[in-house]
């Protein structure tokens, strides 16, 4: 028997009659990691305006009302969808116009015809895309998608699709519990039904709807008069979607707001673009049309309620509660709840605190620093934390159950002060050594010399020689003729006669020193 033929990508993937205009939509532009969430709802829009003869012809602000979001948004999801990625396909393309007086006019943008016969595809209604956040569009297209071919979705496989869009966690997927409220408000806006635990296996079923259950909030329909109350969060703590703090790359909405937005406005389409208040025309703004903090009125969510245990652990402080702000006294809450969690006990929180702060009322009058607000951040960045060493055990350098004192932190501080010891040894090592100056040698003994002062010229030495004569005398002088000059003439004559270098080693002579004239 010949094995039949597997079915084609696209069996089973054409529209069903009502629920509106719907676009066939490229299933890699739905999972795939290079495009953005804001991406799908732009392709959606371009193609449900190009349908009309003139095509889309709408300016990014035009788009970016439609859809509620900012004009920075679309233009980085414009972008994605113009840009031929690693096979070399671009989503939209982009015509630019030009009048015959040659100014610009908006471009045309016409989007790739999807090729049904070789490529994955969803057929997605859309008004979905003026009525859904860009994010819950991209889980309404996958689930249609699963339910049209009868895929079972579990929430592994919802997570892949929605992911992290800035910040450090960019590209990866989203957490369990942000997914699950994501499906839950996309639950609550009508356009798809959740089947607990009636799938195969125990899963979930999900069930995408052509048109909401309810009425919703698109392009058509006007401002709903009285939105509901939000409801009051089931846990203390912050839940927000993305994981992650709001995001404020995008600006302001391009949606205007007349509650908040001011009066006289330009009500044109570039009107409704709100712009900084600290840039252009509004740095004249008189202080009156100024927005103020105090706006928002006080505060209004519910109301505080300490466990017993924050409140016995708290009692050194009691007196101090009430000047610190419920938002400050939750989080001090939160932390000592995370402490006991973790096994610190009661008494152990307790002691610490009240040690800490008796120093703290050594210091000063508690009230004045409770009236400035800084009791609470001192017992959030002070009084709670542990102090010692890495060992649980230890609080501010004693063992807790025992009193003795931390093996580790006598260690570490025998350590630092033997680094301390062998650091400042090895500075004064690396010191220069001023050498001291050698003593003086001792003069050497020289053996005594007569010296003889130049003898004046004396009338009675007769005639001076003439220098040929004292030539020729110095040539053929001896030490005999010498000595006998010195004998007879004197020593000035003989020098004079025969020089000083000459007859001056005859004057030291022990022999003749007691002939020589002093």
């Amino acid at each position: 028997m010949p094995c039949p033929q597997p079915p084609r990508a696209a069996t089973g993937a054409r529209p069903r009659t009502g629920g509106g205009l719907r676009v066939c939509v490229p299933l890699r532009l739905v999972v795939g990691a290079q495009y953005g969430d804001a991406a799908l709802s732009v392709y959606i829009k371009i193609a449900a305006l190009g349908i009309r003869p003139e095509g889309c012809r709408a300016r990014v602000a035009t788009l970016a009302e439609y859809l509620s979001l900012s004009k920075s948004a679309v233009e980085r999801a414009l972008t994605q969808l113009t840009t031929a990625g690693s096979d070399g396909i671009a989503e939209v393309t982009t015509e630019r116009k030009t009048s015959r007086d040659g100014e610009g006019e908006s471009a045309l943008r016409t989007v790739r015809k999807v090729n049904t016969d070789a490529e994955l595809f969803v057929w997605l209604p859309a008004r979905a895309a003026t009525s859904l956040p860009p994010r819950q569009l991209r889980l309404y297209a996958v689930i249609s998608y699963a339910q049209i071919r009868r895929m079972p979705l579990t929430l592994a496989e919802l997570r892949a699709v929605v992911r992290h869009q800035y910040g450090d966690s960019a590209g990866q997927p989203l957490g369990e519990r942000q997914v699950k409220r994501l499906l839950a408000d996309l639950e609550a806006t009508g356009w798809i039904t959740i089947h607990h635990r009636q799938g195969p296996r125990g899963r979930h079923a999900y069930e995408a709807h052509l048109r909401p259950l309810h009425p919703v909030l698109d392009d058509t329909a006007e401002d709903p008069t009285a939105p509901p109350a939000p409801a009051a969060p089931a846990t203390a703590t912050p839940d927000i979607h993305d994981g992650s703090a709001p995001r404020t790359a995008d600006g302001s909405p391009c949606r205007d707001d007349h509650r908040t937005d001011r009066l006289g406005r330009n009500d044109e389409l570039g009107g409704l673009i709100r712009r900084r208040r600290d840039s252009g025309s509004y740095r004249a703004a008189t202080s009156d049309e100024k927005r103020s903090s105090k706006a928002a009125g006080p505060y209004r969510g519910p109301g505080l309620q300490l466990s017993p245990r924050v409140w016995q652990v708290l009692e050194p402080v009691h007196p101090e509660l009430p000047s610190i702000a419920p938002y400050v006294l939750r989080r001090i809450g939160q932390e000592i709840g995370r402490q006991l969690s973790a096994g610190v006990g009661m008494e152990r929180l307790t002691t610490r605190l009240t040690t800490r702060y008796s120093r703290l009322t050594a210091a000063g009058p508690a009230t004045e620093r409770a009236r400035r607000g800084e009791v609470g951040r001192w017992i959030l960045g002070a009084g709670l934390p542990r102090h010692g060493c890495r060992l649980d055990s230890c609080e501010d350098g004693t063992t807790w159950a025992t009193g003795d004192r931390c093996a580790l932190c006598a260690n570490i501080a025998a350590t630092e002060q033997a680094l301390a010891a062998a650091a400042a040894e090895e500075a004064r090592a690396q010191q220069p050594v001023v050498a001291e100056p050698p003593p003086d040698p001792p003069a050497p003994l020289r053996p005594p010399v007569t010296w003889l002062r130049w003898p004046p010229p004396s009338p009675d030495l007769g005639p001076e020689p003439t220098q040929d004569e004292r030539e020729q005398a110095r040539q053929a002088a001896t030490d005999e003729t010498v000595r006998q000059a010195l004998a007879e003439l004197g020593a000035p004559a003989a020098i004079r006669l025969y020089g000083r270098a000459r007859v001056l080693p005859h004057l030291t002579d022990p022999e003749h020193d007691g002939g020589t004239p002093a």
